[in-house]
């Protein structure tokens, strides 16, 4: 079985190639990546295939799934707070860049495609926890984008009887993925912060919650999603209920780091949600199996990986 990555080289879609890789039931695959803020070296001793283009580019989408069985659709223009920035390159890139991807799996024979949407969706919803059909409320052009992304797919699954799977990621983190940069995520921004005996910066006051997926829990579940073509025409959250605040979050690295962090508070961001928290019930309905990393053991992992690199290296 051949599978086609877009945003392969990035932090989730390096993951998901190691772990497609290591399926008997996967042959090859491909890391389809404009390298915008995917990284070779994420790919580095691994069988990845890498093609560097644009999801923009049919031509390009055509040759990559060619032969293909199937298509995970990472590729996107990531970060809330980027959004805000540039409302319209988040849409070429994550609103019509899906639509570029489901045109090309149609015309490599309606192969399957598994789609990254995310939970901010929800938006200014309060209820908790989120529940997929439940109202989706986006308070950010990202959060648009992303409801643009799944709702497309789904509506290919209805038009065309396209084979397709809409995961709502929530807050995924681990191993590659970045930091030292404007718009990091929160957890490798604290973890680099702290390595370098910076402050951590909170935006608000640090009680908004989150629910964090490890990217190793993350990845086996759209593994499994891909070896056996696992569809469905309702969005599907990829989480597990856990809920932290900020701060309690900063506790738990502490613990873990051995020392605590300074702490500056800033103020809250445009388009940030306060709280999250997945129902996972039709996750665990196609995936009763399933078990996630706890976060206290993902933070470890992440921690240790950050150790590994020169930038934290005494």
């Amino acid at each position: 079985m051949k599978v086609v990555v877009t945003g392969g080289a990035g932090f989730i879609g390096a993951n998901l190639g190691r772990a497609l890789l290591e399926r008997p039931e996967i042959s090859q695959v491909i890391a389809f990546d404009n390298l915008s803020t995917g990284l070779r070296s994420n790919l580095a001793g691994t069988d990845v295939e890498l093609v560097e283009a644009t999801i923009l580019d049919p031509d390009a989408l055509d040759a990559a799934f060619d032969g293909a069985a199937a298509v995970v659709h990472l590729g996107a223009r990531p970060s809330v707070p980027l959004s805000v920035a540039d409302p319209v390159a988040s849409h070429h890139a994550n609103a019509t860049g899906t639509i570029e991807v489901l045109q090309a799996a149609r015309r490599a024979g309606n192969i399957h495609v598994i789609v990254a949407s995310s939970s901010s969706v929800y938006g200014a919803n309060p209820e908790l926890p989120k529940r997929e059909a439940m109202r989706t409320a986006p308070i950010s052009p990202y959060a648009v984008s992303k409801q643009a992304t799944e709702s497309y797919a789904i509506a290919f699954g209805h038009s065309y009887d396209l084979p397709v799977l809409a995961f709502r990621f929530f807050n995924v983190y681990g191993p590659l993925q970045p930091a030292g940069h404007a718009y990091a995520a929160v957890i490798p921004a604290f973890v680099d912060a702290a390595l370098r005996g910076q402050p951590l910066q909170v935006h608000g006051d640090g009680e908004q919650t989150r629910d964090f997926t490890y990217v190793g829990t993350l990845t086996r579940v759209i593994t499994d999603a891909v070896v056996n073509k696992v569809t469905d025409l309702d969005p599907v959250n990829l989480a597990f209920g856990s809920r932290i605040s900020l701060n309690g979050l900063i506790d738990e690295l502490a613990d873990l780091l051995g020392f605590r962090p300074a702490v500056q508070h800033t103020e809250p961001r445009a388009g940030d949600v306060r709280d999250s928290q997945a129902d996972n019930s039709r996750l665990r309905a196609h995936f009763p199996g399933v078990e996630a990393v706890p976060l206290r053991e993902g933070l470890a992992s992440t921690i240790e990986w950050f150790r590994t690199l020169p930038d934290y290296q005494k």
